[in-house]
């Protein structure tokens, strides 16, 4: 059986991300397990991640979609002060050594930031019951 491609999910509108301002904060599963992620712009480009930091599997955000320093050029854990390249999630300082944040595919089309599941990394069905019966549970 081959798998095919999941739906693009919409995440937002293109005019909710500001150039290095709040990201967009959504549910995910991961292998099934629930876990955060979120979508920002930097560079004129939407980037977009896991919310976990590489040295201690912990959200990041010091405020909810607040990830950049002070400066707006880096993502940086508001527990350890890992830092990352916004670009492509690669450690850049501090404790996460040579780690990198888990990547999303995201893109945008006609004013809508878009986000691609991919086979271990799904969206949250919170009315589709899953195979024990309970709403939101991975299949």
């Amino acid at each position: 059986m081959v798998e095919t491609a999941a739906p693009a999910e919409p995440l937002c509108a293109s005019a909710d991300l500001d150039d290095g301002g709040r990201a967009w904060v959504f549910d995910v599963l991961e292998y099934g397990r629930p876990a955060r992620a979120f979508v920002l712009r930097f560079g004129g480009q939407v980037v977009s991640y896991l919310n976990r930091c590489a040295h201690v599997p912990t959200e990041m955000d010091w405020q909810e979609g607040q990830f950049l320093d002070g400066d707006r050029r880096f993502i940086v854990c508001s527990i350890h002060g890992a830092t990352y390249e916004p670009a492509d999630g690669r450690c850049v300082g501090g404790p996460c050594g040579r780690g990198r944040l888990v990547a999303l595919q995201v893109g945008e089309a006609a004013g809508q930031v878009y986000w691609y599941p991919s086979r271990d990394i799904r969206p949250v069905r919170f009315d589709e019951p899953a195979e024990d019966g309970m709403p939101g549970s991975p299949a």
